[in-house]
């Protein structure tokens, strides 16, 4: 039987790339998707709690183009809806091509408790589709948890998958559990510096990942990070007037190439 080249090859990159991180939005991306002690209406899609810390409603989208010269894409949505105390969040990630879909839906809770501690606890729906061989599906639970030490000193931990679940119906395609620990400090009202260290059970193992952002205006944002495994620079501006925001991202892994992503927000 003879195989398209172009297919099998997409088919083994979107395979590699499925399961090592779930999209968390053009600034965390810029700033190495150290997003454990991030407050955030991407945090839906690294650690959860937080949106706990969000005061506004927010909705969101974005879009990656992965490995340019592929017909691999990644789009997600996000809504955030504080209520008091309490914060709803909603999310939606998409990846891969005509011939391989990988989506999550997810639902999450968060609470605030006083100035300092952030809780959440969230729930995926899973979907696998390959056309002509069918699809599978599963569920997750999330959860995280943030402190503010310092008005300063935000830190972080997540974990991703606690409930250990795996596709239905398939025994090669698992959803990795990972943990993440980090912390963000707020140097000056102009700079923040955010950092992570994440582990899972999946091939991709451990990342140390690292992020700055610079205010360089009080509109204008200029961010980088670095991930470490596999190692990938990072580097993005953001925009932002009173209620829209505006970000993108590029990503270079050192064997793919280079990654571009923009994402909007309205904050109401």
């Amino acid at each position: 039987m003879k195989v398209r080249r172009p297919l099998l090859f997409l088919l083994l990159l979107a395979a590699s790339a499925r399961a090592q991180y779930v999209n968390t939005g053009s600034r965390m991306v810029s700033m190495g998707n150290a997003g454990a002690a991030m407050q955030d209406v991407w945090s839906l899609q690294s650690n959860p709690a937080g949106i706990a810390g969000l005061l506004r409603p927010e909705v969101a989208l974005t879009y990656q183009k992965n490995y340019p010269g592929t017909s691999l894409s990644t789009q997600a949505a996000a809504v955030v809806l504080p209520l008091q105390s309490n914060v709803f969040g909603l999310s939606f990630h998409r990846f891969g091509f005509s011939a391989y879909q990988e989506s999550r839906l997810g639902f999450v809770f968060s609470r605030r408790f006083g100035n300092a501690l952030y809780t959440a606890l969230g729930f995926n729906f899973h979907q696998l589709s390959i056309p002509g061989y069918g699809s599978t599906t599963a569920f997750s639970i999330d959860a995280g948890l943030q402190y503010r030490l310092t008005k300063a000193l935000l830190v972080g931990a997540s974990i991703s998958n606690l409930s250990g679940s795996c596709y239905e119906a398939s025994a090669s395609e698992s959803i990795p559990l990972e943990v993440s620990v980090g912390g963000t400090y707020q140097f000056s009202d102009e700079l923040l510096c955010t950092a992570s260290v994440r582990a899972g059970n999946d091939s991709s193992g451990s990342d140390f990942r690292i992020g700055m952002e610079y205010n360089l205006l009080s509109c204008l944002a200029l961010r980088a990070g670095l991930g470490m495994h596999p190692f990938n620079q990072n580097a993005g501006l953001g925009y932002k007037m009173e209620h829209v925001h505006v970000d993108i991202a590029i990503s270079n892994h050192f064997v793919l190439g280079y990654t571009p992503q923009i994402s909007l927000s309205y904050a109401f």
